[in-house]
């Protein structure tokens, strides 16, 4: 019995640790195992190794050292940062927040939370392109606007979004202005600074660190709220004993990722040029999103007439791990809520394929991609009583 190759096209969900970051992170685990907040000498030798990490992750972003705070990742990130400025503009009587309609649940189930608290949230139109523009923010602000969150990336379609004018916006008006950017780190250039970022979240294991541990920027001077409370680590903002080994390892992933950036990217835009032109002719199939202003190494189409989960599971079969924009809930079929955010009809939206990219993915595994994804296609098709009814003009084509 032979190993089936296995083609990993899922980085967007999560990357393999780098080599760099393992090695990074082994001394802490088998040395210097001291708890940074002692201290004897080995906890200040944690400690040290604490803040260097904590210098060189706020060098990548264009901030100073004092402005990160380590969490255990994107989503702990982007609960804290929503929810401070939320109970910081409470306190001046505003509460109205501006997002978008396809933000990552991490964002959107924070603002629920917040609007059965008694706060106003609108939801931005991104269009079908999949980009939300600085006068629509502009717009939709107001007098008791206390915060605007708007994702750099969006992790199901890729699509970019323009984050320094936004910011800009935001910066003028006098309102914080928060990104998940978890998907954006250690892919695209990001300067808090330059680009008018208030707050950002990201986390390590979307750029070749450990899972569980990631970071929040908070621009010096705005309040940031405490959620976890207990002791006095993060200068009093995030309690519990720091987890030196896994943010070491992140401070080491972030460098190797930025470094060759430009390198990866370049691969992976030519990759993922030749899997939208490939899967694009598939009969009565879709790009979801804009075609040039999105991430390097996201692809996600719609293949109509098919259901995503029969695709990944026969994918899967072949050796293809990759990921679709519907979920299985409760044994319910519930379509992305990012591609009914594009204006895709619940039917369309179900058949959806997305496929991230990473510097380790290969002509080979393009080919093999290409190969497959119209095989399996078919075969779903031809099961498909709904296919059926398309081809015999019973019910109108979407796509």
């Amino acid at each position: 019995m032979t190993d089936k190759r296995i083609i990993y096209v899922d980085n967007a969900a999560t990357t393999a640790m780098s080599e760099r970051a393992i090695e990074a992170a082994m001394p802490y685990m088998r040395g210097v195992y001291g708890n940074p907040s002692s201290l004897h000498g080995e906890g200040q030798r944690a400690k040290e190794a604490l803040e260097a990490a904590r210098a060189r992750i706020a060098a990548r972003l264009g901030c100073e050292p004092r402005e990160v705070y380590f969490t255990s990742g994107g989503s702990e990130a982007d609960n804290q940062a929503i929810r401070s400025a939320a109970e910081t503009g409470a306190k001046r009587g505003k509460k109205h927040i501006v997002s978008t309609a396809f933000e990552h649940h991490a964002v959107l189930h924070t603002l629920k939370k917040l609007e059965r608290e008694g706060f106003e949230v609108t939801y931005l139109d991104v269009g079908a392109a999949g980009v939300v523009s600085a006068a629509q923010v502009a717009e939709a602000l107001r007098p008791d606007t206390a915060l605007v969150t708007v994702m750099f990336a969006n992790n199901e379609i890729g699509t970019l979004q323009p984050i320094a004018e936004i910011g800009a916006v935001c910066r003028e008006k006098g309102v914080t202005f928060h990104t998940d950017a978890v998907q954006a780190v250690g892919h695209v250039p990001v300067d808090v600074k330059a680009m008018n970022i208030d707050m950002l979240s990201l986390s390590a294991h979307k750029f070749h660190g450990p899972k569980g541990v990631g970071a929040l920027y908070c621009r010096r001077g705005l309040p940031l709220a405490a959620f976890i409370e207990g002791g006095a680590q993060e200068r009093g903002r995030r309690a519990g004993t720091e987890n030196l080994p896994w943010i070491v390892a992140m401070a080491a992933a972030l460098d190797d990722a930025c470094d060759s950036m430009e390198k990866t990217a370049a691969t992976e835009r030519r990759l993922c040029d030749r899997l939208i032109d490939g899967l694009s002719r598939i009969p009565h199939s879709r790009l979801n999103g804009d075609r040039t202003r999105r991430l390097p190494s996201i692809v996600n189409m719609c293949f109509e007439g098919i259901e995503g989960e029969g695709l990944l599971l026969l994918l899967d079969d072949a050796g293809i791990c990759a990921s679709s924009g519907s979920a299985c809930t409760s044994g319910a079929l519930d379509p992305s809520h990012v591609l009914l955010a594009l204006g895709l009809p619940h039917e369309v939206a179900h058949g959806s394929l997305r496929l991230s990219l990473s510097e380790a993915t290969t002509d080979a595994d393009v080919d093999a991609i290409l190969a497959a994804v119209p095989r399996v296609v078919e075969y779903l098709r031809d099961m498909s009583p709904v296919w059926e009814q398309l081809e015999k003009g019973e019910r109108p084509h979407l796509i």
